[in-house]
């Protein structure tokens, strides 16, 4: 296949730009202009050189259309930004993109930054230039004839810097990511989805309402906000369990109730709105996220179609995240935002989830042959662990005692203490002593013992990592740890855990390390072995939905993946078949554990909400 790497050069200036605006908000504003444009030509058919082209739109779309996109690998750095401008703005769509920043995202943890600067560098390919901070807020026609020339030299070194970039890392990508990267990049610059603008409009007026209301109920005892044992009982008469820390002073439980607590900032993005706006108002924030967001939907509902835009490789166990300010990994279950997206005149939405998928992958790696087969038989394996909990038979399990044998098959995992166990049931208002939760989570352990054998087993995996040796880890050794990389997935990259090593903490205990990125501040991070097994499950899990979401898109357009499913549209006439056929392709087991019993739920509907 032919390669194409491209690079656009956009106007941008202190009011108008990426730092500012999101980025489908700054592509599709009347602002932007294409300064320039760039692209190297490489393969059978092309002679390998880069071309550089300022001018008029007409004149650059004439440039464009020289080359043969629907034939042809596109590359760029940040592809979302130049496979949008490609499509938007000259409704050009290549065969296959190709974007370096998430192939990086795939390979490095915090060891390099994701900016074309920081990986050349990294990668001693060359040095990028800066003529692009000379062009802040210049149109085209204020560039000078010498000017334009250097910016044009700066444009094609990006591109040339790009496509070494690509022939570096493609060694080490496998084509399954590659094949995941173009469909992602796709969710984003080739949407499909309609927003229904009365539907948010009505939203945004409802949550300024209540939000107001609730205000003016708190606002006669400015204490409640302000006391962090008066808050705390705010929230819990919301039946939102405070959340709580070690005070790094007193070494006593206290209130995490800080901004740069990660417990309480989730609570910004609770499925009630009167909770974030809680979370707000102590704060001193004056909007909360349901109400930020819904308003980006209207402005994005102004413009055009809904681009989903995800984050490749966003965590280390490959996970996709939220991006562009709309993160739409959180969109609460039954928010009207889910019923604002829907499907194009003549399709219908079709939303699909893999069911218990990091429960049965954890089964399967830890060769807990018992659980495995009551999966593999579609037994209720709640029903069942909560039988072994009260010891009563499957048929008298009551609907709590159900929810509490989910809670623990769900949570228990990867070595959940009773502490948590009891603060996770009580977030869903459940509350059971202290010994009693110790009770249930032994019972768990005792029940599965291969679970916490895969723990102990993983937590050698860590020693054996930082003596850089190797051995296997998991059911019939399904996975090989290298001490060099870390643990080595089915699709050839890896779990890793940057700066690996022992510690001793403030009371003498010895602790595992690594360090992970935050900002642009490395942050210790406690490593055990139970979180390794969850690292992992995460990471496989990932894949088998990575799998189905490549075969789904061969059959069907796919316009959205969160977390364990597939939002995807096929035609309103004949869509119970397609249906039925998106669930087929997502129970093919993945050849490397043919044994992984899987299920999956969906349904469709005329929007995301309505599935």
């Amino acid at each position: 296949m032919n390669i194409l790497t491209i690079d656009f050069e956009t106007y941008y200036a202190k009011d108008y730009g990426l730092r500012k605006f999101t980025l489908e908000e700054y592509i599709r504003a009347d602002k932007f202009e294409v300064i320039g444009v760039a692209v190297k030509t490489s393969g059978a058919n092309y002679h390998d050189k880069t071309q550089w082209c300022t001018g008029s739109k007409q004149k650059v779309k004439t440039f464009l259309d020289g080359f043969d996109w629907g034939n042809s690998a596109a590359i760029a750095h940040n592809a979302m930004f130049d496979m949008a401008i490609l499509n938007w703005h000259f409704d050009i769509r290549p065969k296959k993109i190709v974007d370096t920043l998430s192939m990086a995202r795939a390979l490095h943890t915090i060891e390099v930054g994701g900016s074309l600067d920081a990986l050349t560098k990294h990668y001693n390919l060359g040095q990028k230039g800066t003529e692009v901070n000379d062009a802040l807020g210049k149109r085209r026609l204020d560039f000078t004839e010498k000017e334009m020339q250097a910016y044009g030299g700066y444009c094609i070194q990006d591109v040339d810097l790009t496509y070494k970039l690509f022939k570096t890392l493609v060694k080490r990508v496998p084509i399954f990511e590659l094949d995941l990267i173009d469909l992602t990049m796709r969710m984003f610059t080739e949407p499909a989805l309609v927003l229904d603008k009365e539907i948010l409009e009505n939203h945004l007026g409802n949550i300024v309402k209540d939000k107001a209301a609730l205000m003016a109920r708190v606002a006669h005892d400015r204490k409640q906000l302000t006391s962090n044992p008066q808050f705390a009982q705010l929230l819990e008469s919301y039946g939102v369990v405070a959340p709580t820390k070690i005070s790094p002073t007193t070494g006593k439980t206290a209130f995490a109730f800080a901004k740069t607590d990660e417990e309480f900032k989730k609570l910004s993005t609770h499925e009630n709105p009167e909770v974030q706006a809680l979370v707000a108002a102590r704060l001193g924030i004056k909007s909360t996220i349901e109400e930020t967001r819904t308003a980006r939907f209207i402005g994005i509902a102004n413009r055009g179609k809904l681009p989903v835009p995800l984050r490749y490789y966003a965590a280390h166990t490959g996970r996709w995240g939220g991006d562009d300010k709309i993160n739409m990994q959180n969109l609460t279950r039954g928010s009207q935002l889910k019923h604002a997206m829907r499907a194009p005149e003549g399709f219908s939405f079709i939303d699909c989830d893999l069911s218990q998928i990091e429960a049965r992958m954890l089964a399967w790696l830890a060769g807990e042959d018992s659980l495995v087969e009551a999966f593999e038989q579609g037994d209720d394996v709640y029903k069942m662990m909560a039988s072994s909990i009260y010891n009563q038979s499957i048929e008298d399990i009551t609907k709590d005692q159900r929810f509490v044998g989910k809670t623990t098959i769900l949570g228990c995992g990867y070595g959940m203490g009773p502490i948590r166990f009891q603060r996770q049931l009580a977030q869903f208002n459940v509350h059971l002593p202290f010994e009693e939760c110790d009770r249930i989570v032994n019972v768990y352990r005792d029940t599965y013992p291969a679970i916490p054998k895969l723990w102990k087993e993983a937590g050698t995996a860590l020693t054996v990592m930082q003596r850089d040796m190797e051995c296997s880890l998991g059911h019939h050794n399904a996975l090989l740890v290298d001490g060099t990389d870390g643990i080595r997935l089915p699709n050839g990259l890896y779990v890793s855990y940057p700066n690996l090593r022992v510690d001793v903490d403030e009371d003498n205990q010895s602790e595992t390390l690594y360090d992970t990125l935050k900002g642009r501040t490395l942050v210790p991070t406690r490593i055990y072995g139970g979180k390794v097994v969850e690292n992992v499950c995460q990471a496989l899990s990932r894949i088998v939905i990575g799998e189905q979401l490549l075969a789904v898109s061969k059959e069907f357009k796919v316009v959205m993946t969160v977390h364990d499913a597939i939002g995807a549209l096929a035609e309103t006439e004949g869509v119970e078949e397609a249906m039925l056929r998106v669930e087929e392709l997502m129970k093919i087991r993945p050849k490397w554990a043919p044994d992984l019993p899987l299920d999956c739920e969906g349904g469709y509907g005329v929007s995301y909400g309505s599935c």
